[in-house]
């Protein structure tokens, strides 16, 4: 009787061991990219589904071919019209890890800390036994500059490459000190930031290939400056780039935070940038190719907001303009999502923490104020009592914005499928309705078209209640309140 006891106290274990590993390998993986002030217009995946007249608005062939970041793409779902909360880095990015609105987090613009007691999406999936990591840049922590391995994690366990802020573009690392090297450019494949962070990323899922993984990976390219190794620094110099015809526009009656008289930056050493990003894309599904692991993880490739690259006379972020809000935002997981999928509601950075926490089957204890967009991504169509339309708000109030130029930091927008609606708190600045079906390079203004008024009314509807549900003070702008009480009682 002993030995049987004995034998069947051994065959439990056995078991329960087969029962572990079994659910451990129907758990899938979770790999983010991100991107920092990246253009979807340089993208192949998003020039196949756009407008003509927004395919290669640098001039005719003018393009970057980024095979491994479409076979995302190809082989997964990819959402049209993804947008920032906040077309700035600190508070797109709290959003993100958050499902809040930049509000909510306290981080309204670059460099302020993250409220102490958010909880993540890393978090989340740490509670349930992800081994969790984040690797780039965070920006989150304040202004600490860099800012290596911030001592709040926010749930991500391995964070020794975590970096609060900078866009460094040389690493160096001896030993246990990590440290960063603006003087001598001397740029290789071993110390420039994208292969630097991406050869990490490759670390961390080396050491815990045998669980379920949770890694971020935030490149601070293709942001300024513009500075790329070899050979992509030389790779697009023989393109002969165009202004983009959008700045031409007749600024008569526009919204100052809609045009400018800027100039291009380097673009050809942005388009190295990004052919840098995608083949060191290339090079993480080939490592989890080779190691069995690519079917059984989620790759979502997205970045914190866009770049307007000379569209309408301007460079950088921060408008409701689309090449500044727009983002790339792809999601592979041949489980659940179906190759080819287009998803053309409207999304939002908000929505991704509910929706990552769907896809695994881990539910949250907290409330979130985005949407678990899933079944979009699963179905390639939306629920039902789908409401279509996200929110964005500027970085700023009217006297932070004085150091912005024109005032384009004062506005809050209601977006749909179709419709984008803008209030700005700037006195002199009508609301601005843009149709991007019939207007996609946003060059009209469709606000007194009285054909388009119940669009008017319903959007500004939207933004009211979000104001009130979300407590954002952008909405409660004496301005602002004016102009929509006008709207709402004509009806």
């Amino acid at each position: 009787m002993e030995k049987l006891l004995k034998s069947g106290l051994v065959v439990v274990p056995l078991f329960m061991a087969v029962s572990v590993e079994a659910e451990k390998k129907e758990t899938p993986n979770v790999l983010i990219i991100q991107t920092d002030e990246h253009s979807f217009r340089t993208l192949g995946c998003y020039r196949n589904i756009l407008a003509e007249s927004g395919r290669e608005v640098w001039g005719d062939g003018v393009v970057v071919e980024t095979p491994n970041i479409d076979f995302l793409a190809d082989n997964g779902a990819i959402a049209n019209r993804c947008y920032a909360s906040t077309p700035v880095s600190s508070p797109s990015r709290s959003s993100f890890v958050s499902g809040l609105y930049p509000q909510q987090t306290d981080v309204v613009t670059n460099n302020i800390p993250m409220r102490e007691d958010i909880i993540t999406f890393a978090e989340e999936l740490h509670r349930t036994g992800y081994r969790t990591g984040y690797i780039g840049k965070w920006h989150l922590d304040g202004g600490e500059k860099p800012g290596w391995a911030p001592a709040r994690k926010f749930g991500f366990e391995e964070n020794r490459y975590m970096m609060n802020r900078g866009h460094y573009k040389k690493m160096v690392e001896q030993g246990d000190e990590i440290s960063v090297d603006g003087k001598k450019m001397e740029l290789t494949e071993e110390n420039f930031a994208t292969d630097f962070w991406i050869n990490k990323t490759i670390d961390f899922i080396q050491r815990h290939k045998e669980d379920a993984f949770c890694c971020m990976v935030s490149l601070p390219d293709p942001h300024g400056p513009n500075i790329v190794r070899a050979p992509y620094d030389k790779m697009y110099e023989h393109f002969e780039f165009q202004k983009p015809t959008t700045r031409d526009k007749d600024k008569a009656e526009l919204p100052e935070w809609s045009y400018g008289g800027g100039a291009m930056e380097n673009m050809p050493r942005y388009f190295g940038m990004v052919k840098c990003i995608d083949d060191n894309v290339g090079r993480l599904l080939d490592y989890l190719r080779k190691e069995n692991l690519l079917d059984n993880t989620i790759i979502v490739f997205t970045s914190d907001h866009g770049d307007m690259c000379g569209e309408h006379g301007l460079t950088n972020k921060g408008i409701p303009l689309e090449a500044s809000a727009k983002i790339p935002f792809i999601v592979y997981y041949p489980e659940k999502i179906n190759k080819g999928t287009v998803v053309n509601e409207a999304l939002s950075v908000v929505d991704f923490a509910p929706t990552i926490l769907s896809l695994v089957d881990v539910k949250s204890s907290v409330q979130h104020s985005g949407r678990d967009a899933s079944a979009l991504l699963m179905k390639g169509k939306a629920p039902k009592n789908w409401n279509d339309v996200i929110f964005m708000r500027g970085t700023s109030s009217p006297e932070e914005s004085k150091k912005v130029a024109k005032g384009k930091a004062c506005w809050v927008a209601a977006v749909t499928s179709r419709y984008k609606l803008v209030f700005s708190e700037v006195p002199t600045e009508k609301p601005w309705l843009l149709d991007l079906e019939k207007d996609p390079m946003e060059l009209m203004n469709y606000y007194s078209d009285k054909e388009y008024s119940h669009i008017v009314k319903e959007l500004t509807q939207e933004i009211k209640q979000y104001g009130d549900r979300h407590n954002d003070p952008r909405v409660k702008n004496e301005k602002i309140v004016q102009e929509m009480n006008s709207i709402l009682s004509e009806f």
